[in-house]
């Protein structure tokens, strides 16, 4: 019986208890006595002042009874129940001032489960009264109250510990129910403002609880995670989620948390599976992006602690789920995070299993049809770029090169505005254009190996990139999820989508343009043959798939239509583009200057040197010798100090195509591979069947200087004459093609002709390359010589004449292109050489283009005669300023300042002019040499009477004639009757 000195609080919660000898009974739902317990909870929601001491009292009845029961005391741990149930009704009772409430409740709860984690009925018990707590609070006292702080993250650290036990010693029913107590509370906390509040306190709660929450997903399979994640959508509610944060305090409901009744089927995976898929669902749907960037952050930890990066399936559904799982326009942060995890470990010695595993989160992200917004695409292949540079000096055989490709592939399946796809193309080939010309530095990467692993690591990337931009939608439905799929069997899924009931998507992106694939093309003539291969194979694929056509479908359309059908202005646009140059046909110009090259030239690479007279390349090697004098470390040196790369490349390109033999037979032997031809034959044939107008005309050319470089005379040796076989025999086959393309059956005939004349050469087939997979390197087919004598080896006769002939008087020829017959040959027959085609291969420019810093109109600069007559008031307004006219600007026609101004007046100063030199842009690096203008006479200082008399007419002093338009050069008017007769 209570004291008369007893206070009223301290009776209050003594007479919810039942009698001392009950507590042994009071099981098993140990609760208070219902009307004492509503007492309590009306006291203290009409008297706030109150719960500090109600609070205290009951914290320091837990403090006695944790110690007892420590011991085995029964009656200690029925009425620590009892008080946890107590501090409950407490905290739903007095919502409104849950805060006076909470350090003490804290206190006991984090008491309770640091002295009995093992009781699981007293852990639920507490984990309900957590779950109260963050049910009703703002969290505001998170960051503030450190006593606070410091209770609430001690206790999410116990309950996170529970949600990822794993135990052996445990049973498997005891550890489930375990897990599920301690995702339960998390879950609390997760739907709880007490997470959110503070923003500085976020990133500690969130490294608490993201283990708890990965642990009992990455212990069970995929495909059950799949279905419990099916089975999230399909349910309407959870009774852990009735005191979501979206509804106001006095609407919330506390979950209630009990323990599973022994002898009851005990909790299975699944359902702690759902749990914590429920729990870590909630979790990125409620985050912004720099909260979403952190949980990814921890859930790395999170793996890097525990191991599981091994586990690539898991990290996979992971990184498609929490990109799926957080808000529409915070969902890049998840990719963006992930390639920052990839890149942070860029330096490691030896590709790790976080590297490899990053890796296909990013591709399986970036995969997904999940729609991704706001994602920075130019710094994430920048980003991945870099990296594949850094492994390459590291190991140019890294196995985590292939998973970079293929990210960089990726990028291209969300485009999300038209140039996206051109903007990281460009990025891609600005790296390439560096790494020819400069290549990757110093260290071990420095050398031929790595800048060739990393120039094909960036090919193979770019013909990802452009393939996955236009994959059919229903790929990935065919393809189930987390499956290891054989890439041969995916590539001729997607090489042949009419094998299947396969729709191709709308594809609205803009194609990569061919002034920018242009700056890759001297990777044909590389020192390295793999990269020639994968470059062949990459020009081939975007011939095929990607070059500009003409503005009428395509091609092949023109060669059946008639002549006339698609109108005579589309006609003429149409011709006048491939007649006088456009990107595709000046691309076309490079390709066959190159491919020239690489069939007749002894030496190949960015870095060659014209070979000397006592030079001699070894037949079968595609890398000569450098016949520099001085070491290839210094003389690069001096080269990057003193010229740009760009006009590096470009002299050394011109050297390489100057440095072409006119004739083989007089030439030192080739550094072809056999293989090289077959990439030749290949690159030209698909020229001509996709591309057969502009190919006709840039390609004959080419065909009959190479028939003519292939002609025999006396002092040719054995190996030059097998070579000319073979080059005879690829230009039979691209006249073969040509035939075929334009229906020439005369053409068809005399090709076929010459190959049967002999016995062909065999040429290795030529494979072509898969889209966003780098290929193992690829080994070439030398060229040896069979060592018969030049007078047994026969040479194909082709005969070019008729072959020319034929071409030119072929109807459709000429219906298509516009020319007769004489044009035609004229056009075909004109000599081609390889610098006059990598001339044509460059767009040329005005005069204009040249002056980039001249701010005067050129309209002004050409004509200023039309700018004086006052009837052309629209060019008279080109430079007239806006700005209102005032009594500084009669003072400067005073002086004579007005005249000065204007550049075009003849009272200007001498000035230095460049117009009589060519543009920079257009014929590389050239030293402009200053010449001086004509001098002018000297004008007297005041202004004339013209110059006045106009700035008097703009301020409304003076005789107005009614025209208020006047002409800005009055110098220029004294000699109109002049120009208008010229005129």
């Amino acid at each position: 019986m209570p004291s008369l000195f007893t206070p009223n609080h301290v009776q209050l919660i003594a007479a919810c208890y039942p009698p001392s000898a009950a507590l042994l009974n009071a099981g098993p739902d140990y609760r208070p006595n219902a009307q004492e317990l509503s007492r309590m909870t009306y006291y203290a929601s009409n008297r706030p002042g109150k719960i500090n001491k109600l609070s205290g009292e009951l914290e320091r009845r837990v403090r006695v009874d944790c110690r007892k029961a420590q011991t085995g005391n029964i009656r200690a741990r029925s009425s620590l129940l009892i008080t946890l149930a107590m501090f409950k009704a407490l905290a739903t009772e007095c919502r409104r001032d849950v805060s006076l409430l909470s350090p003490s409740l804290l206190a006991s709860i984090n008491l309770t489960l640091t002295s009995l984690s093992s009781d699981l009925e007293v852990a639920a018990r507490a984990a309900s009264v957590f779950s109260a707590w963050t049910t009703y609070t703002d969290g505001h006292l998170i960051g503030v109250d450190k006593h606070v702080t410091e209770e609430h993250m001690s206790c999410l650290q116990v309950f996170s510990s529970m949600g990822k036990i794993d135990s052996a010693s445990l049973d498997q029913e005891i550890r489930n129910r375990t897990r599920l107590l301690g995702l339960a509370a998390i879950l609390g906390v997760v739907t709880s403002d007490v997470l959110y509040y503070s923003s500085t306190h976020f990133k500690p709660q969130i490294s608490a609880l993201v283990p708890a929450l990965l642990a009992p997903l990455f212990n069970v399979e995929v495909p059950l995670l799949e279905d419990e994640s099916a089975c999230l959508k399909d349910q309407a509610g959870s009774p852990y989620l009735g005191g979501s944060r979206e509804r106001p305090p006095i609407e919330r409901r506390a979950a209630s948390i009990h323990v599973h009744v022994d002898g009851d089927k005990g909790p299975s995976s699944s359902d702690v599976a759902n749990t914590s898929l429920r729990a870590l669902s909630t979790l990125f749907s409620h985050a912004n992006a720099l909260q979403a960037g952190l949980i990814m952050q921890a859930a790395f930890d999170c793996l890097d602690d525990t191991g599981s990066w091994e586990k690539i399936e898991h990290c996979r559904w992971f990184a498609e789920k929490a990109s799926e799982w957080t808000q529409y326009q915070y969902r890049y942060a998840v990719p963006s995070r992930l390639v920052e995890c990839l890149v942070d470990g860029q330096d490691a010695p030896h590709s790790t299993s976080r590297h490899i595993a990053s890796a296909a989160m990013v591709k399986t992200v970036f995969t997904s049809p999940i729609p991704l917004v706001n994602l920075s695409t130019s710094d994430i292949i920048s980003s991945l770029i870099t990296l594949v540079f850094r492994r390459v000096v590291i190991d140019t055989e890294d196995t985590l090169l292939p998973e970079l490709v293929e990210c960089i592939s990726s990028l291209g399946s969300h485009v999300y505005y038209a140039d996206q796809i051109h903007d990281l193309a460009s990025e891609l080939i600005s790296r390439l254009v560096l790494v020819e010309s400069g290549g990757l530095g110093g260290g071990r990467g420095g050398d031929r190996k790595g800048r060739a692993q990393a120039v094909r690591c960036l090919i193979a990337g770019l013909l990802g990139l452009m393939h996955s931009a236009d994959t059919p939608e229903t790929e990935s439905a065919e393809v189930p999820k987390h499956r290891k799929v054989d890439s041969s069997t995916s590539a001729a899924n997607l090489s042949n989508p009419a094998s299947k009931d396969v729709h191709l998507k709308p594809s609205r992106r803009t194609k990569v343009s061919p002034e920018i694939w242009q700056d890759t093309v001297a990777y044909l003539c590389d020192s390295d043959y793999s990269v020639r291969a994968d470059y062949a194979g990459a020009v081939i694929a975007y011939l095929k798939n990607e070059v500009p056509k003409l503005p009428v479908p395509s091609d092949t359309d023109i060669v059946r239509k008639p002549r006339g059908s698609d109108g005579p202005a589309r006609q003429a646009v149409t011709i006048s583009s491939v007649m006088y140059g456009d990107p595709t046909t000046r691309l076309l110009h490079a390709l066959h200057a190159h491919l020239y090259v690489l069939a007749t030239s002894a030496t190949l690479g960015f870095d060659s040197s014209p070979s000397s007279p006592s030079a001699t390349a070894t037949p079968g090697n595609s890398s000569p010798a450098n016949t520099n004098r001085d070491s290839p470390q210094e003389s690069q040196g001096r080269r990057s100090t003193s010229i740009a790369p760009r006009s590096r490349k470009t002299s050394v390109t011109l050297r390489l195509l100057q440095n072409a033999p006119k004739r083989l037979s007089m030439a030192a032997t080739a550094s072809a591979t056999l293989s090289d031809y077959s990439s030749v034959l290949a690159v030209l044939s698909t020229i001509q069947e996709n591309l057969p107008i502009r190919g006709l005309l840039t390609g004959i050319p080419m065909l009959l200087a190479l028939d003519g470089a292939c002609q025999c005379d006396s002092s040719a040796d054995s190996v030059a004459i097998e070579r000319i076989c073979i080059l005879k025999q690829i230009i039979a086959r691209v006249w073969l093609s040509i035939g075929k393309t334009w229906n020439c059956q005369e053409v068809v005939e005399i090709a076929e002709k010459a190959l049967s004349s002999v016995a062909l050469t065999y040429l290795p087939g030529f494979e072509e390359i898969q889209p966003g997979v780098l290929r193992s390197p690829q080994s070439s087919v030398p060229f040896v010589s069979i060592g018969h004598k030049s007078t047994d080896i026969r040479i194909p006769i082709v005969d070019s004449e008729g072959l020319l002939m034929s071409i030119v008087s072929n109807q459709k020829v000429q219906d298509t292109t516009g020319l007769d017959r004489q044009g035609l040959l004229r056009r075909l027959a004109a000599q081609w050489t390889p610098e006059t085609a990598f001339a044509q291969s460059v767009e040329q420019q005005t005069s204009f283009d040249g002056i980039r810093n001249d701010a005067t109109s050129p309209v002004i600069r050409v004509a200023p005669a039309l700018m004086e007559m006052e009837n052309n008031m629209s060019l008279q307004s080109l430079t007239r300023s806006n700005r209102g006219v005032g009594v500084t600007d009669l003072r400067e026609a005073l002086e004579g300042r007005g005249s000065m101004s204007n550049p075009h007046l003849p009272a200007k100063a001498p000035s230095l002019s460049t117009l009589d030199h060519t543009s920079m842009s257009a014929h590389g690096e050239l030293r402009l040499t200053p010449i001086r203008s004509r001098p002018h006479h000297r004008k007297n200082k005041l202004g004339g009477s013209a110059d006045v008399k106009d700035v008097l007419n703009r301020l409304g002093i003076g005789k107005q004639n009614g025209n208020g338009l006047k002409s800005p050069f009055p110098g220029l008017q004294r000699s109109q009757s002049r120009y208008v007769c010229e005129l």
